[in-house]
């Protein structure tokens, strides 16, 4: 959503330490090599024609997955650990970097054992993480000033809130309108809505800027480097030798300008960021590098970088224009593939890139919802049920929630509410609510977001949507999904697998090393389990649906924007 005028995407960094020496890629199609190849790029691709397996892994905001792929796309081996999540304050969300590195190294090693494989069968590694979520460190000494800040931290909401109404940004509008209307160009449409919201990168790095004197000192003398968690663990994996993030990531921060595919300087001046901080740029698939080899014993060739929603939408196959993803993960995001066009948002949909390849870049339009999985996990820690897998039943044995509304707002209510403010509710409890009760409404308040979220899309999407795919762990709930079909009377693709961010990342790196030839064999190699398709009518749910838009609008602006 980012604009402005600016130089080239990757920056030369001459004079800094070697471990922050730009990595330069091989020709990205060199000619065939005959006999035993000389490149490098040759030999990388020659490894992993004779390697069997490629390796995927998902930093998520809950849990860290890994899986080893063979040629099938069949899961050899996987670990996974739960994400270790610090609340140092109200409203703020870290990860602590080295608990977050050590966990990332098990996985792997966990998985590559599980396969009974060993490291150097692995012809590639992939990986996708979390958006928005970031930290920054001293380029000399590679030491974090501080703990990655979560995409759920809300420390920045006065600051947000405070932009959002600030005569700064009314101008903006103001002059984008004008400039839309003198050159009808689609960036000054953009400009000319531009809103912030606490999931970008953006304010909470000027939080970062203005309230951390050791990095404001850093970046006034050249000695800070910012990176989302791809990036830091670019860097950890090369011991410091490759310094870089991709497209997808880098246009999830807010601080991309899309149309020039670069970092925005405009938007940078205006929250006083300083440009020198800023990672190159690759494209998703890329020679990234080399696992150094004292980590896992052999060098392993880093082949692709991506954010976790975009992962997913490659994973799930959504190739061509029009084809939807839903990912009910901790949260929900619906992504629309918009082609080689940039979408333009009217009612809070973000633009993003999906991922880059050579010369092709494809666009995506995403809405999400901060709270799904973190609500189930929530009840669960309440006692409200023993196993996940019985909440859809509980949801079940009783005809309706009884009136009872649940408002899924741990981190505020995204599209299309837009209040980083409001909070989380029970409302229309009663004497004779049970927990089945109280468990339908949490169910049903994802399926709800879901409809409004879908509703926004065909609203505001100019492309006719096709094929909607589904993944992530709550996807796997039977009842959330019926009542989503119902909801938006369309059918829903659910695969084998749902993790899809981490065989996203491995469709990526296969497809840089040759693993896989192409896209139409990678569409091949997805599995559907299950199509759900709408069984009742929509309109059986208006007063269920009616009510909890109600409660909806009595949680809003509950907390005061000064609290984080």
């Amino acid at each position: 959503m980012a604009w402005g005028r600016c130089g080239i995407a990757v920056r030369s960094r001459q004079g800094e330490p070697r471990r922050f020496s730009q990595h330069v890629p091989a020709p990205r199609q060199p000619p065939p090599c005959r006999g035993m190849p000389r490149c490098k790029e040759g030999l990388a691709r020659a490894a992993a024609a004779s390697s069997s397996y490629v390796v995927g892994v998902d930093v998520g905001s809950t849990t860290l997955r890994c899986h080893v792929y063979d040629k099938k796309a069949a899961i050899r081996g996987s670990s996974s650990k739960k994400v270790e999540t610090l609340y140092p304050h109200l409203g703020w969300v870290e990860l602590d970097p080295e608990v977050l590195w050590t966990q990332f190294m098990d996985v792997i090693k966990e998985a590559v054992q599980a396969a009974g494989l060993q490291m150097n069968q692995i012809a590639g590694l992939g990986i996708s993480t979390q958006r928005g979520t970031f930290i920054t460190w001293n380029k000399k000494t590679g030491k974090p000033f501080h703990n990655f800040i979560s995409w759920q931290d809300l420390r920045a909401a006065a600051l947000v809130n405070s932009w959002n109404r600030s005569l700064i940004l009314k101008v903006i509008h103001v002059i984008s309108t004008m400039l839309h209307f003198l050159t009808w160009s689609d960036r000054y449409v953009i400009a000319s809505s531009l809103t912030f919201t606490t999931h970008h990168v953006s304010l909470r790095l000027s939080w970062v800027l203005q309230n951390i004197t050791e990095v404001q000192q850093a970046a006034n003398e050249n000695n800070c480097c910012f990176g989302t968690i791809d990036t830091w663990l670019l860097y950890k994996l090369t011991k410091g030798s490759v310094y870089a993030t991709d497209y997808s990531n880098a246009s999830s921060t807010g601080v991309f300008d899309p149309f020039q595919m670069c970092w925005s300087s405009v938007l940078s001046k205006l929250f006083s960021i300083p440009m020198s901080i800023y990672p190159p740029v690759e494209d998703t698939n890329h020679s990234f590098g080399s696992v150094d080899a004292e980590i896992f014993g052999v060098p392993i060739p880093i082949a692709a970088l991506v954010a976790d929603q975009q992962a997913a939408m490659f994973g799930e196959c959504c190739f061509h224009e029009g084809d939807v993803k839903l990912t009910m993960g901790t949260g929900i995001f619906w992504d629309v593939n918009t082609g080689n066009h940039l979408h333009t948002p009217s009612s809070g949909l973000y633009p993003l890139i999906g991922w880059k390849i050579g010369k092709e870049v494809v666009f995506l339009a995403e809405g999400n919802a901060s709270d799904a999985g973190s609500t189930i996990k929530w009840a669960k820690e309440l006692d409200l049920f023993t196993s996940v897998d019985e909440t859809a039943r509980m949801a079940r044995s009783v005809v309706d929630s009884e009136g009872v509304c649940f408002v899924p707002s741990f981190s505020g209510l995204q599209v299309p509410v837009n209040d980083p403010c409001a909070c989380a509710s029970f409302m229309g409890l009663k004497p004779s609510t049970t927990r089945n009760h109280l468990i339908r409404a949490m169910l049903e308040s994802i399926a709800f977001r879901n409809k409004q979220l879908y509703d926004t899309i065909v609203k505001e999407v100019r492309v006719p949507l096709t094929n909607i795919r589904t993944d992530g762990g709550v996807s796997n709930n039977s009842f959330i999904m019926q009542m989503t079909s119902d909801l938006i009377n369309k059918k829903i693709d659910k695969p084998v697998n749902t993790d899809m961010s981490c065989l996203g990342a491995a469709f990526l790196a296969g497809l840089a090393l040759g693993f896989w030839t192409d896209k139409e064999q990678l569409k091949k190699l997805r599995r559907t389990e299950i199509v759900f398709e709408p069984q009742r009518d929509s309109g059986e749910y208006k007063l269920a649906m009616d009510n909890w838009t109600k409660a909806v609008q009595r949680s809003l602006n509950w907390y005061n924007q000064t609290s984080y």
